[in-house]
């Protein structure tokens, strides 16, 4: 029995396809270590905003959720956590607030599990096309953030109670963050479709011969 294969290719395997098996292990695992990097970086990057800074993590986490398709995507936030796990200081916030498995289980520990519920997902969702319009890219973005902020809601009711602000704690003060992160995604990925449909076109016209 064969395998279904998603309509739509990914814009990595656009950018980088893989011709055999050997290549595609080793393709992927780059891919997965860049990734986690570029996660890492993300993470650290903080844009004064009221009332709490504004950090790039969710946004790179979605957007390489939906470059990268929902596979390598699954494997790229697994090795973020296993970085983050090993005391690796990866996420927003370590060292400075703990590091390894006690900053893990703390309080962020319910959005760490949305990030990769949340990547893989959009990624999926990129494989059914929904990266190539604005629309499908602002809509698949509002399911990831749900992702994230489900589990991340429900720990820190577990960890605190359900009788604290728990909305007013995680939720309410990244709003503005998320829609700004929102409209940045969803020009950036239609418009690197764009910009590959177009050089493909390019390179079709320079190959043809002339009459």
């Amino acid at each position: 029995m064969t395998h279904a294969t998603l309509p739509y290719t990914t814009l990595i395997d656009t950018l980088w396809p893989t011709t055999g098996r050997s290549n595609s292990v080793l393709r992927g695992a780059a891919l997965a270590m860049v990734g986690s990097l570029l996660l890492a970086l993300s993470a650290k990057i903080q844009v004064p905003l009221f009332p709490v800074p504004m950090t790039f993590g969710t946004l790179a986490i979605l957007t390489l959720g939906m470059a990268y398709g929902w596979r390598l995507a699954g494997a790229t936030l697994m090795l973020y956590m296993i970085e983050g796990a090993i005391g690796l200081p990866v996420f927003a916030g370590t060292p400075e607030k703990g590091i390894g498995l006690a900053y893990m289980m703390g309080s962020t520990g319910g959005y760490l599990l949305g990030y990769t519920l949340a990547a893989m997902a959009v990624g999926w969702l990129a494989q059914q096309g929904w990266d190539r319009t604005f629309l499908g890219t602002a809509l698949a973005m509002l399911v990831g953030n749900a992702l994230i902020y489900i589990p991340g809601l429900i720990w820190l009711g577990v960890l605190f109670g359900w009788d604290k602000p728990i909305f007013e704690w995680g939720f309410t003060p990244f709003i503005l963050g998320d829609v700004i992160k929102l409209g940045l995604a969803m020009v950036i990925l239609p418009l690197a479709w764009q910009v590959m449909g177009k050089r493909s076109q390019d390179s079709l016209g320079e190959k043809r011969p002339s009459a």
